[in-house]
């Protein structure tokens, strides 16, 4: 592997989000989820939404036993998934990201979110998150994220 990751720090990645499909981390989703009255505007970018694996695992298992979680899983599987199934190289991806930011400083406190990462790199997506794993990550990739 080896590969050194180098971020163009010229680029704005809110501005890049309007052009790109979208990859909602499992934290947006457990906020709207639970404040459906706080969705910030992204309802109406629902159907550039993606999802992946760990995310749709994430969400679901985060999930209680009340009347609406039907709902929300069936909601989920609807959305169109990326990597999968998930690949080797995905994989070896993540750990290269992970590494990566432990040479650099970083301390990446999830492997599922090096991850979420190196699946939205190889799929072009953009992160949209609550989380400072992601923000760390796109110090030094070219992950375009969104704090949202």
């Amino acid at each position: 592997m080896g590969r050194r990751f180098v971020r163009d720090a010229g680029r704005s990645p809110r501005a890049e989000t309007a052009a790109r499909v979208i990859l909602p981390d499992t934290s947006c989703w457990i906020h709207w989820i639970r404040h459906p009255d706080r969705l910030n505007g992204a309802e109406p970018r629902f159907q550039e939404f993606l999802t992946c694996g760990p995310i749709l695992q994430e969400v679901l298992q985060g999930l209680d036993h009340s009347p609406y979680a039907g709902q929300v899983r069936e909601a989920m599987l609807a959305i169109p998934r990326i990597g999968d199934p998930l690949e080797l190289k995905t994989f070896l991806e993540a750990a290269e990201i992970y590494k990566e930011g432990r040479r650099r400083g970083y301390t990446i406190r999830s492997a599922t979110d090096c991850l979420i990462a190196a699946l939205a790199l190889g799929h072009g997506a953009t992160v949209w998150h609550k989380d400072r794993d992601f923000t760390n990550i796109a110090r030094y990739t070219p992950l375009r994220t969104a704090a949202v």
